[in-house]
């Protein structure tokens, strides 16, 4: 019950400040957030604006979902082999600070101008923190839980199963958080370029036609999208990581 007040009272600050800031400026600049919350309920009946929203949908789980068969295994690679980190580690923070979305336009010419491009940016964004986060979890494990498995007679592949997954999964649950907000970001960006699909192009497409109640729709749709993610992520821990509540 304290939960659901916590989340009410954030909502209803964030939807004044909304209103506020709408009343300042007017509706041209900012609609009230119950005039966009109509237009966007109007907008879920409308077939081209569910296509859209589809279509952002699949890339950012698959641009995720790709970051996430890549990175996990790669940052458990790097943190339990000091022969692999040794370079792996240089390599990697040499390149993190390297901002990804200014190799958009060399996706395109190297992929294409197809959803390839824009999997890869968004694979290669969150893959960077997925990477990031599991390598240090994984360095950090204490090596009294390997010594206890392997004293009882555990090796091989089976200290990877008991030991290192379980233990780097509330890591990775953590980094497919934090990679839920940059996907969404990242998405934006790669919907604005050469494509005529996805809830990116459609806010661009208001803004350049100054239909500002129609891009608000488009951002709140975004939004939706990013919440869904986020969410999915966290009942997906409730599932996977229930020992961390015991």
């Amino acid at each position: 019950m304290m939960l659901i007040l916590r989340y009410a009272l954030a909502t209803f600050l964030l939807l004044l400040l909304w209103w506020a800031g709408s009343a300042a400026m007017g509706p041209d600049l900012l609609p009230d957030p119950w005039a966009t919350a109509a237009a966007f309920i109007t907008a879920l009946g409308d077939p081209d604006f569910i296509r859209h929203g589809v279509i952002s949908l699949w890339r950012l789980v698959a641009g995720v979902g790709v970051a996430a068969l890549v990175a996990f295994p790669l940052g458990l690679w790097l943190g339990h082999s000091r022969r692999a980190d040794w370079l792996g580690a240089p390599v990697v923070f040499i390149t993190f600070p390297l901002p990804k979305i200014v190799l958009l336009p060399v996706f395109f010419m190297l992929v294409g101008l197809g959803d390839a491009s824009r999997l890869l940016l968004i694979g290669l964004t969150t893959g960077y923190q997925i990477l990031v986060i599991v390598r240090d979890a994984a360095l950090s494990l204490n090596p009294v839980y390997e010594q206890a498995y392997r004293s009882m007679g555990g090796k091989g592949w089976g200290l990877l199963r008991h030991v290192w997954l379980p233990a780097a999964l509330p890591a990775l649950m953590t980094s497919l958080k934090v990679a839920a907000g940059t996907a969404v970001a990242v998405l934006f960006l790669a919907e604005s370029f050469a494509t005529d699909s996805g809830l990116g192009w459609l806010i661009m497409d208001a803004w350049g036609m100054g239909d500002a109640l129609r891009m608000f729709t488009g951002i709140l749709g975004m939004s939706v999208l990013g919440l869904f993610l986020y969410g999915s992520v966290g009942v997906l821990e409730r599932i996977f990581c229930r020992w961390q509540e015991a």
